[in-house]
């Protein structure tokens, strides 16, 4: 009888462990809910930026709008950091176009370097939108900053507070797009201007630009050491004005004042110190373009047409604007009108992809 028991026992429990077995686990739901949140034909899509190089905190928070764009589409991004490189940024292009993926977003870059595999990649069907990148291939769409009117905007303001008399040190650089369009707005205004004269002109894109840029900004001061030797600094890149900054602060240079291109928050925080010489800076929410340049992206890749070349509005920045307490990116549409939470790019389905 004994036996009989055991034999009956031992047979309830391997049913048990059967039926255990065919139960769902605690993450089945997840797996079977994963294919409902991407049903949508534009989710899941695998992205590639290619960056010429990532410095200081513009490119950071452009990099983080880029980002969270794609991921409130349910998309993933893969960076390519080329780092100043340009025969390593047309290498990483073409990795990205090589695996597949759903479409690739560029970030500077020249024409010599990029059109090539720029080409492959529209021959293979992968949709791509440049932002600032000088290329010029026929079926992608180029995003840009409006770079003559920052230029036209700073270099205005530069002139308004010298009451047209300045002698000026431009810190700029060739070989970017932006740059190369913000110069044609820079030698027209000195063209229009005759009381403005450049005094000294320098600047190099390297690892550690502000840093550089201080370095050179020094050794100007000591060749000018006169008040009214030099008026202004005009900064077309704030990586540049940064530099500059600190060097006028470090040497008490209180005559001197600093207008710049482009906008971020370790920007915000400088031009808000008491008596900071940065004076004005016209720029678009760094976070700003990274998100527009993905809607294009994801136009695109619906199947959709966009303008091939497509002008982002800048802001001015006045840094008399500013309140006395510290203010971010985030809160500057509170005190600098059109800044921030741009809708640019957005069309109906991809609100309604983003709101899944």
């Amino acid at each position: 009888m004994k036996k009989k028991v055991n034999w009956f026992i031992a047979v309830l429990l391997v049913i048990g462990i059967l039926l255990t077995g065919c139960q769902p686990k605690g993450d089945a739901k997840e797996e079977t809910a994963k294919p409902e949140a991407s049903s949508h034909p534009l989710a899941g899509k695998k992205i590639a930026l290619i960056l010429q190089q990532n410095l200081g905190t513009f490119s950071a928070q452009y990099i983080e709008g880029v980002k969270e764009q794609v991921e409130k589409f349910g998309g993933t991004v893969t960076v390519f950091n080329s780092e100043g490189d340009l025969a390593k940024m047309a290498s990483n292009l073409d990795a990205a176009v090589n695996q597949g993926l759903d479409g690739i977003l560029i970030d500077h870059g020249t024409k010599e370097a990029l059109n090539q595999g720029v080409q492959n990649a529209v021959d293979k069907g992968i949709p791509v939108v440049a932002f600032d990148a000088g290329v010029e291939v026929e079926g992608i769409t180029v995003l840009e900053q409006g770079d003559q009117k920052m230029a036209e905007m700073t270099l205005q303001k530069l002139a308004e507070d010298a009451n047209g008399e300045a002698n000026i040190v431009k810190i700029w650089v060739a070989g970017f797009a932006p740059m190369e369009r913000r110069q044609v707005a820079y030698e027209q205004f000195l063209t229009e201007n005759k009381g403005i004269k450049e005094v000294a002109t320098f600047g190099a894109a390297t690892q550690n630009t502000a840093l550089d840029t201080q370095s050179q900004m020094e050794a100007i001061l000591k060749k000018f050491p006169n008040e009214g030797d030099i008026t202004a600094v005009w900064a077309a890149w704030d990586e540049f004005a940064k530099g500059a900054v600190r060097a006028i602060e470090q040497a008490g240079r209180t005559d001197i004042k600093v207008y710049s291109i482009d906008m971020s928050d370790e920007d915000l925080q400088m031009m808000q110190k008491e008596n900071s010489p940065w004076a004005a800076s016209a720029a678009v929410d760094p976070m700003d373009i990274g998100r527009i340049q993905v809607r294009y992206l994801y136009q695109k890749i619906n199947g959709e047409n966009p303008d091939a070349q497509v002008v982002l509005e800048p802001v001015f920045v006045d840094a008399s604007k500013l309140p006395d307490t510290t203010v971010t990116t985030n809160g500057l549409h509170e005190f600098i009108d059109g800044w921030g939470a741009s809708e640019q790019g957005y069309t109906d389905a991809l609100k309604e992809l983003e709101n899944q």
